[in-house]
C-alpha cells in the first residue's frame, strides 16, 4: 500500500503541473515547458516499473519472462536519462535567466527550447546503447542484488515522487496556476450539475 500510494502522488502530482502549466497561459515560458516535460517524464518512469512491481508484490511472485524485462530496462534507461538531460536544460535555462536576462527571451527562444529537447531525447537514445555495451562488458562482476534494489527503489519511485514538490508545488506561479485550474474545473462542474438538474425538471 505504501508503494501504491507513493505512485498515486507521483502520478497526480506531476500530471497536475502539466495541466496547471499548459491551462495557464502565464506559464508558457521556456522554464514551464521543460519542467511540464520533466513532469511528463518522472510519470513515464514509475509507470515502467512501479506496476509491475505493485503485481509482483501482491502475489508473492519475482517473475517476469525474458522479453518484460529487456522492455522494461530499455525504458527505465531512456526515462531515467531523459531525466538528467532536462535536469541540465533547465540548469541552463536559469543560467541565462540570471546570468543574461536582458537578452533572456532572444536565447530562449521557442526554436532553441525544441531544439534543446530533441537533443535531450534522439542523446538519450546512444546513452542506452553504449550503456548496454556496458553491462554485458561488465556482466562477469558480481552485485548486491539488495543493494541494486535500494538503488532502483530511489530512482523510480521516490525521486519522481519528491520532484514535483521540490520543482514546482513550492513556486508560486505553479501554485496560482493550480488554484486557477482547480476553480475552473469546480465551476465547470457546478455549470454541469445545474444543467443536467434543468434537464431532468424539463423532462419530468
Amino acid at each position: 500500500m505504501i508503494f501504491f500510494f507513493m505512485y498515486l502522488i507521483t502520478v497526480f502530482g506531476n500530471l497536475a503541473i502539466i495541466l496547471a502549466t499548459i491551462s495557464d497561459s502565464h506559464l508558457h515560458t521556456p522554464m514551464y515547458f521543460f519542467l511540464s516535460n520533466l513532469s511528463f517524464v518522472d510519470i513515464c518512469v514509475t509507470s515502467t516499473t512501479i506496476p509491475k512491481m505493485l503485481w509482483n508484490i501482491q502475489n508473492q511472485s519475482k517473475l517476469i519472462s525474458y522479453e518484460s524485462c529487456i522492455t522494461q530496462m530499455y525504458f527505465v534507461i531512456l526515462f531515467v536519462g531523459l531525466d538528467d538531460f532536462l535536469l541540465t536544460v533547465m540548469a541552463y535555462d536559469r543560467f541565462v535567466a540570471i546570468c543574461h536576462p536582458l537578452h533572456y527571451t532572444v536565447i530562449m527562444n521557442p526554436w532553441l527550447c525544441g531544439i534543446m529537447l530533441l537533443v535531450s531525447w534522439l542523446s538519450i537514445v546512444s546513452l542506452f546503447y553504449c550503456t548496454c555495451l556496458g553491462v554485458y562488458l561488465s556482466s562477469a562482476v558480481t552485485h548486491s542484488s539488495h543493494s541494486s534494489a535500494t538503488a532502483s527503489l530511489m530512482y523510480t519511485v521516490v525521486t519522481p515522487m519528491l520532484n514535483p514538490f521540490i520543482y514546482s508545488l513550492r513556486n508560486k506561479d505553479i501554485k496560482k496556476a493550480m488554484k486557477r485550474y482547480v476553480g475552473m474545473a469546480a465551476t465547470q462542474g457546478a455549470a454541469v450539475l445545474e444543467l443536467n438538474k434543468a434537464i431532468r425538471v424539463q423532462g419530468s
